[in-house]
């Protein structure tokens, strides 16, 4: 197992007043060939939409896309009839398949903290298909949460609502977790490559990163330490364990992606 540490000082990040936004890979204004994608993962952008605003009805085709909702609340409508509010805890994921239109607003007097995560099918010109779940802070405290994995895995119900992870038509799964302080959770990799983000729960901030503090290890070059925002690419051989602990003091939110190495 190697890691490659993406450190939140690196990535791409805008301030355009109603939107604070982060970019892991290249995306809109943010374009960088070292960081296009990582396997079937093309997006992560951790954003923060002011009250009243949102991102206005736009297209999008072949993409996977899912939102973590960490605080506050987003109004979701697309071109298939589905309207929903979303608050922390909540998972949605729209398959856009041979194509949707849909807007994502704040909803109420708070902003919204959310990532907004693409990936891409293993399948193109699939049909537009829409899902959303519910993962508690108890399912997540220090342990993970599975909360997105292939649709073909046993126990994934292909159902707008239903319990379990919510279904994707790529090769990944994602998992959450809320690791308390001095606690550590493991994951044996099903693939080849993996994906950590430490979610920034303390605020928008582009210096460097503070806040929760977790330990990553079971590289061959030790232990990689990261704050909020941090981030780490895994290579990995399936099998392969990865610890992730919490040394800071406080509350982590980390996301965890384990994926094929089925694109370059």
């Amino acid at each position: 197992m190697k890691f490659a540490p993406r450190h939140s000082t690196e990535r791409g990040h805008a301030d355009h007043g109603w939107l604070k936004t982060f970019h892991t890979f290249s995306f809109a204004g943010y374009q960088d060939p070292h960081h296009m994608q990582y396997g079937c993962l093309r997006v992560i952008n951790e954003d923060r939409v002011e009250p009243t605003r949102g991102f206005g009805t736009h297209a999008h085709r072949e993409f996977e896309i899912f939102s973590y909702i960490v605080s506050g609340e987003l109004e979701h409508r697309d071109s298939m009839g589905n309207v929903e509010v979303m608050k922390r805890g909540d998972l949605q994921m729209t398959s856009a398949g041979k194509g949707i239109r849909h807007s994502e607003h704040t909803h109420g007097p708070k902003p919204v903290h959310f990532l907004q995560i693409w990936s891409m099918p293993s399948t193109r010109g699939l049909s537009p298909q829409y899902f959303t779940r519910h993962f508690s802070d108890e399912e997540k405290k220090d342990g993970w949460a599975h909360v997105v994995a292939p649709v073909d895995v046993e126990g994934v119900v292909e159902k707008r609502e239903a319990p379990g992870p919510a279904p994707v038509h790529s090769p990944i799964d994602l998992y959450a977790t809320l690791l308390s302080q001095g606690t550590k959770v493991s994951h044996n990799f099903a693939r080849q490559k993996g994906y950590a983000h430490v979610v920034q729960t303390s605020g928008y901030n582009t210096k460097e990163a503070s806040g929760a503090q977790v330990r990553v290890s079971g590289a061959e070059g030790g232990a990689l330490d990261l704050k909020e925002g941090d981030g780490v690419y895994i290579m990995a051989a399936p099998g392969e364990e990865v610890v992730v602990e919490n040394v800071g003091d406080r509350v982590a939110e980390v996301l965890l992606f384990d994926m094929d190495a089925f694109y370059t």
